[in-house]
């Protein structure tokens, strides 16, 4: 059987009716790519589940409902819930725990960690067994290997480390990580429930024959975002910085050059359409979406885009705390970028935000916020 299934077929559901299901809808990315959806193809139906377990996600449970969405609340670990749902052409897996600490930092223990993350993928796919349906996985740059990412050749400039030009090795080059680098464990266990994840959908995918895609997402970052300092950075650092909030860098002694790349969540719309779309089997099904090299900025540089919109931080931000070198938390990397280049290789995607309109969005939305970050941490 095809990977493609039935859904290959020109008996197809046509897209103007297409009901599709996605989980984590009330989260950043959910709600983001649900109202982005609608806006491309206005004829979906969209059914949302989430748990409400991101504080400020309930904030959009409302907004989604005026838009037609049906959201529900509930957690894909109910069985009783997913099979009370209609059948649907499609499901977008958005729901996990997105943190690279959880299961490690006593605030979630590892077995529901891997309970959520990984067996909630299982759910969801037996869905689509049942339903033949599509299955799109949001994964994460964090399935690559901590080890071999930080064995990279990084050196270190005045405001970030860097990736000399020149340099290259499996998987890698000064422009980033591709699909090609090692998975090679540590990746933290949420990298693994991921990762298992993925495997786990291609497998279903080609015993079932149901289309799969896996979309692996370097940072994710925009207005509305539930920032904290673990997950959701770019968010968390603008919002603090605004409001006088104590920040600080950790690790790398101290010198907040350790450097990330960004995109926005809406970016992924168009192409997930696509994906739905495509009735072939000649194109990778685990692709790179990030904002590469061009969209990457260091802390350091973050803060000094802060202090040249917003003014240098205010006297409740203690200096000293700025220049904290505590020593390398489990899994930090000094340098994280994904190289995109497939992903336009194969869809034509590029990333249409920018850096500059991604930090300017968050910043108007700090302002007209004020009180977000006692919202999503408090």
């Amino acid at each position: 059987m095809s990977l493609h299934g039935s859904l290959a077929s020109d008996t197809a559901i046509p897209f103007s009716k297409m009901r599709i299901l996605i989980t984590g809808l009330c989260g950043f990315a959910g709600s983001v790519l649900g109202r982005t959806l609608l806006e491309h193809r206005p004829g979906l139906t969209i059914i949302g589940i989430d748990n409400l377990s991101r504080k400020g996600s309930e904030t959009n449970i409302e907004p989604l409902r005026t838009l037609g969405c049906d959201v529900r609340i509930g957690d894909v670990r109910d069985l009783a819930l997913l099979d009370s749902l209609p059948a649907c052409e499609w499901i977008i897996d958005c729901a996990a725990n997105p943190s690279v600490l959880a299961g490690v930092d006593g605030g979630t223990s590892s077995r529901e960690l891997v309970d959520q993350n990984l067996y909630g993928s299982v759910n969801l796919l037996e869905l689509c067994k049942k339903w033949n349906a599509g299955f799109t996985l949001m994964s994460t740059s964090r399935v690559y290997s901590i080890a071999a990412m930080a064995a990279l050749p990084i050196s270190k400039s005045a405001n970030r480390f860097e990736m000399p030009s020149t340099a290259s090795g499996p998987g890698w080059s000064h422009v980033g990580i591709t699909e090609a680098f090692s998975t090679q464990p540590p990746i933290s266990l949420y990298g693994s429930t991921k990762l298992c994840s993925e495997w786990l959908a291609l497998e279903y995918g080609e015993a079932f024959g149901f289309p799969v895609w896996i979309n692996r997402c370097g940072v994710l970052a925009g207005a509305g975002q539930f920032g904290k300092a673990d997950q959701g950075i770019f968010s968390y650092w603008i919002h603090s910085w605004m409001a006088g909030r104590p920040l600080r860098y950790i690790g790398f002694g101290g010198s907040g050059l350790q450097v990330r790349d960004c995109m926005h969540p809406r970016d992924l719309a168009g192409v997930s359409l696509r994906q739905i779309d495509y009735r072939g089997n000649d194109k990778p099904r685990i692709v790179n979406f990030a904002g590469g090299v061009e969209n990457s900025m260091s802390l350091k540089e973050l803060s000094s885009w802060c202090a040249a919109i917003s003014g240098p931080a205010s006297p409740d931000n203690d200096p000293a705390l700025l220049s904290h070198a505590d020593s390398i938390r489990p899994f930090d990397i000094p340098w994280a970028i994904l190289d995109p280049a497939l992903a336009e290789k194969t869809w034509c995607w590029k990333p249409e935000a920018t850096l500059e309109m991604i930090l300017r969005e968050i910043q108007e939305h700090a302002i007209e916020n004020p009180c977000w970050l006692d919202l999503v941490a408090g």
